[in-house]
């Protein structure tokens, strides 16, 4: 279905990144999550919908997969979920018209998953 490829340099890119990241096939089906996704118990080739005990039967209401992958455009929407700011990104693969990478900044604080420890300002500028 997708390429070891694909999955290497979804691994390389997202792995680190501090919120739950997911790449997902057209079909909703699960092909891959970074370290915090699958730390958190998300589990790989289920529905990604599955993990939103709100959402109908095959899809979230808020789900913008469709439109990102028609329109082959990175789409977001900004949500609060419990009173937390959630920004979600639906982001078509450049080489495969049938896969996406999801993700919402904002998601890991409203999982409670642990994020990473912020660097002092001094740390982040390297010149």
């Amino acid at each position: 279905m997708i390429s070891q490829k694909t999955l290497d340099a979804f691994q390389m890119m997202w792995g680190p990144f501090p919120e739950p990241v997911m790449l997902v096939h057209k079909n909703r089906t699960i092909l891959a999550v970074n370290d915090l996704a699958r730390q958190s118990g998300v589990p790989v080739e289920s529905k990604c919908f599955s993990l939103n005990p709100k959402a109908a039967t095959t899809i979230c209401k808020h789900c913008k997969a469709n439109v990102a992958l028609r329109e082959r455009r990175t789409v977001c929407v900004e949500e609060t979920h419990n009173g937390k700011r959630i920004i979600g990104y639906w982001m078509p693969l450049k080489d495969d018209e049938d896969v996406y990478v999801h993700f919402g900044v904002g998601t890991a604080a409203v999982m409670g998953c642990q994020q990473v420890q912020k660097a002092p300002a001094q740390e982040l500028v390297t010149l």
